[in-house]
Formats: structure tokens, C-alpha cells, sequence
């Protein structure tokens, strides 16, 4: 089971923490066209495939996408093979609204 906050929260999320990780898993494209401060952008296709390649288990991931339906699918996903996931509800486009 994963955990899901608002992406509205990201703020209270403390990043200076090195085993919180702010993941954006869209394309690299849409990452370098905006993103969330300190966040990574390892894209969904990566992640869903090999996660052990890029992922460790001690670490938690607060994970987004353009709109919310991938990083609730992932973090479902990644959940379930034992990581610990947090969706941020809401994607990048409400981030953007919310500024």
C-alpha cells in the first residue's frame, strides 16, 4: 500500500532529508520544460521496467507526472515490490495552478 498526498503539499515534504526523493517521471522533454525544485526526473518507462537500476529500497519517493494517473499506477506498482512510494495527487499541473 502507498500513501498519496496533494502535490499542493510538496512543501511541507522535508527535502533536506536524503532519503526523501522528489521523483518526476514524465519525459525528459517536459522535464527540462519545468519541473518542481530539487526533483529527478527519472521517466515512467524507466521505472516501470527496471526499477532496481535507479531506486533503493531505504529511500522514500514522492512521486509525480503531467496530471496524476501514471504516478498513482507506479506508485502502486512500486509499492508493491517494496518500495516506498508517496503519490502526489494532482501532477505537475496542479503544482502549476498552485503557484
Amino acid at each position: 500500500m502507498y500513501n498519496s498526498i496533494s502535490i499542493k503539499e510538496i512543501g511541507k515534504v522535508d527535502i533536506n532529508n536524503s532519503n526523501n526523493v522528489i521523483l518526476d517521471i514524465r519525459d525528459k522533454y517536459e522535464y527540462l520544460l519545468g519541473h518542481i525544485p530539487r526533483s529527478i526526473n527519472i521517466p515512467y518507462t524507466y521505472l516501470i521496467t527496471i526499477p532496481q537500476n535507479y531506486l533503493k529500497f531505504e529511500k522514500t519517493y514522492y512521486i509525480y507526472c503531467d496530471s496524476g494517473n501514471k504516478s498513482g499506477k507506479l506508485c502502486e506498482y512500486l509499492s508493491k515490490i517494496g518500495y516506498r512510494c508517496v503519490d502526489l495527487i494532482g501532477g505537475y499541473k496542479m503544482y502549476l495552478d498552485d503557484r
